[in-house]
This record gives C-alpha cells, structure tokens and sequence, in this order.
C-alpha cells in the first residue's frame, strides 16, 4: 500500500511537470485576457496601436520593393521565383502560452522573407540530428554526390557545415545564374564588383543569399527528398500549423535527383521565392524555440542543435545559424533581455523569442529602423514583473 501511494504521488508529479507548458492543438490557441495575467491592458493596447502605426511605409506590393531596393542597387537582380503584395501590418502577441493580443490579418499568407533561413536552417539541423549530417566541422564537399562539384577548387573546398550555417563560407561562385559577389556588391565601381577580395572560409562573415541557397541545395543533396516535405512532416504538422504555407524555389532551381526532378527552395524572397506563410504558422514555429524544440512529449528539435543556433560566431558574436539574431549587450535590441533571440525577415518579418519573460511575438511589415526595440518595449512593461528592466 506504501508503494502505491508513492508511485501514485510520483505519477502525478511527473503528469504535473510534463503539462507544465500548453501546446496549442491544430487550428486553435488558448486566448486570455490580459488581466487574468496580471498583464496591464492599457498598456498592452498602446503597443499594439504602435505596431498598427509603425508599418512598413514601402510599398506593399514586394516585387515594387525589390525593384526600388535591392534591384536598385545590384546587377543581376532579375526576380526568378514568386513574389506577391502583402497584407497590412499584423501580430500576434503570446505570453506564458495565451494569446494576449493580436492585430491586422494574421490570416495572411506572406512572404517572409528571410525568417525561410531560419526554416533552412532548422532542416539542416534535422540532417544533422538524424546522423546524415555527422558533425558540422565536417567539410561540405565528400557528402556530395559524383558528379556535382560545387565545392570543387583550393577555396571551395575548405569550406565545411558551420561556415555555410554562420554565413561565414565566402563561397566563390554562381548559382541559379547569380554570382555570389553580386548580392551586396562591394567596391567602389561596379567594376570592382567580380574582383572582391578573398577570405578564408570561416573568418569573414558576409549576409548574402547565394550562399543561403547553396546551403538549400547542399542540404537537398543530404535528404535526397525535397525540403518543404521534410519541413511539413517533421516539423511543421507535428506543431499544428495549418496547410496554407508553401516554401518556393526559383523557375530554375530545378535538378534531377535519383531519377526525379525535385525543386531545390530558396533561402529568402531576394529574387522571389521563399516562405510564404501566415502569422499564426510563423508564431508555432517560433513557439517551438520558445519551448526548448520540444512540442508535447516530443522533442522535435535538439536541445543542442538550439544551443550551438543560438551561440553568436567568431565574425559575427551577433549573429548565430542563420537567421538567429542575438542580442549580446543588448546592442540590437537594447529594451529586450540579453537572452532574447530575433528570427528576422525584409519588410520586416520578425519571430520574437523571449524566454526570460516565456514571451513569444510576431510581428509582420513593421519598420526597418528602431520600430522593433519600441515595440518589445511597449509589450515588456506591460507585463507584471517588468522583468527585462
């Protein structure tokens, strides 16, 4: 009879530990008041009134954008995958799992730019996870297969798993028919542009969108299967997310795998292409992170592969796998905690990951300069504890 009580006693604390957390189930999230949670509603509706007011005052059409942007600014910045206007200014705001406020048409579904590097970047980690990936200092080049030789040449060839997850490989080359150096060019005429300066793989941190996508096709080769169906299966319908999302490539990222022809995605929308999903998708993913890559009873992604996506480089102490940003210093976010963790898209998209005060926002086409820190502000001294100051 001992026994039995005692186990009785620890079956309930471990059915109280391991519901610890609420996990949305598919097509519904738990909504609260803000007051149930102590959380203060006039200012709640302040920051949700600033994220209205501070959308994105460039044009929503995003092939518009790309054109007065980017494509103002580069050679070869013809759009080669789609591209669509986006809705207004939308948001979800969850603390300690409820829903606490929302804005905007949170249905959408948008382009988000690069926050698909933080998707590319999670499949990459289940490769890795899974054992078909053996270990990121791995250099890139023997785990493709005869015949491709993008990672061929004295440069290429040094390059190895983490300096392609850090933007840190330098990659020298052209994909899908644009030059590496030509995203963000650098040199002082265009002439300059084809000539840049060699780095050692590893040394030299460099955003650019041609390396992202050869890290989609690189980690294509590892799968052997494409990467929005490793995406849906393994992690996207365990989490609920709806069946709207779609992850493109461009028209010709095509190429022909064991016998079949398989799309090889994007890493962002710099030429089109990419995620495009709603915020309600974007805020279980991010959720997800929140909760340490576990959903439920499942540990969907490892708690290390978190650890090492989350730990800033050696070029870049901001900058974790790609699109993780940090806040070291509080540099980026100065109203945020140092532990805050920032999945960030153009336009601006951004997944805002705080576990310090279990808060988790998304935030869609809010403005490009310190919109994002007044916001997460705003949101911050709402809360009870103030935790962050």
């Amino acid at each position: 009879m001992k026994f039995y009580f005692a186990f009785s006693a620890f079956a309930l604390l471990f059915s109280a530990c391991s519901t610890a957390h609420y996990f949305p189930p598919a097509g519904q999230w738990q909504q609260k008041p803000a007051a149930e949670l102590k959380v203060n509603a006039t200012l709640l509706q302040q920051a949700v009134d600033y994220a209205i007011a501070a959308e994105n005052k460039a044009d929503r059409d995003q092939a518009i954008v790309q054109a007065t942007t980017f494509g103002a600014k580069e050679p070869y910045d013809q759009i080669i995958g789609p591209m669509k206007t986006r809705a207004p200014a939308n948001g979800i705001i969850i603390y300690k799992g409820s829903v606490i406020a929302q804005w905007g048409d949170t249905q959408a579904v948008d382009m988000t730019h690069s926050i698909a590097k933080t998707f590319l970047t999670t499949v990459t980690g289940l490769a890795w996870q899974q054992g078909l990936i053996h270990n990121l200092q791995d250099k890139v080049n023997p785990y493709m297969p005869h015949g491709v030789d993008l990672y061929q040449g004295e440069h290429n060839s040094q390059i190895r798993w983490d300096h392609l997850l850090r933007q840190t490989s330098d990659w020298q080359g052209t994909l899908w028919g644009k030059p590496d150096w030509a995203d963000r060019p650098e040199g002082k005429t265009p002439s300059d542009w084809p000539k840049r300066p060699l780095r050692a793989p590893g040394s030299h941190y460099k955003y650019n969108d041609v390396r992202i996508n050869l890290l989609a096709l690189s980690t294509l080769y590892v799968w052997r299967k494409p990467l929005p169906q490793v995406l849906n299966e393994q992690i996207m319908t365990p989490i609920g997310a709806s069946s709207t999302w779609r992850w493109y490539g461009y028209d010709n990222s095509w190429i022909e795998l064991d016998g079949q022809k398989m799309q090889s995605v994007s890493g962002g929308g710099h030429w089109g292409g990419g995620i495009f999903i709603n915020a309600w998708d974007l805020a279980r993913f991010g959720y997800l992170f929140l909760r340490d890559g576990q959903w439920q009873d499942k540990q969907l992604v490892s708690k290390e592969w978190i650890k090492m996506a989350s730990t800033g480089g050696s070029a870049n102490p901001e900058y974790g796998f790609a699109n993780w940003f940090l806040n070291p210093g509080r540099k980026a976010l100065p109203n945020a905690p140092e532990t805050a963790v920032t999945f960030q898209g153009a336009g601006r998209n951004i997944i805002y990951i705080d576990k310090k005060n279990d808060l988790l926002m998304v935030a869609r086409w809010i403005g490009n300069g310190d919109e994002l820190d007044q916001l997460v502000g705003k949101v911050l001294k709402s809360l009870p504890s103030n935790a962050s100051k």
